[in-house]
């Protein structure tokens, strides 16, 4: 079983730089069992930091079963949104970016 913070660990990997070019957005991961990060997306680079950011673009709250489920691909985004699993804060639309941003 994965967790959150390897989920985190293995993002630089899968990290696709080419659907990050001209992004200059903050997603925030609060894990609500677990630590605290955000990824800073500047012109297709990526810098993960343990913690919280002032001003996040988007938050995503979840729990780390949810957030290695979502980042997996084994659980769909949209879908523990509507079940109520993943809340967000901020700019929802970048939540949709993910996938793009972290292919499986």
């Amino acid at each position: 079983m994965s967790t959150a913070a390897d989920t985190v660990e293995s993002m630089k990997a899968r990290f696709n730089a080419d659907a990050a070019n001209g992004l200059d957005e903050i997603f925030q991961f609060n894990i609500e069992d677990a630590d605290t990060y955000h990824l800073i997306i500047k012109d297709g680079t990526l810098d993960i930091v343990a913690g919280a950011h002032d001003d996040p673009s988007v938050t995503l709250i979840m729990d780390s079963e949810t957030m290695v489920g979502v980042m997996s691909g084994e659980l769909d985004g949209m879908q523990a949104f509507m079940m109520g699993k993943l809340r967000t804060e901020g700019n929802m639309m970048l939540a949709t970016k993910l996938s793009a941003l972290f292919p499986n």
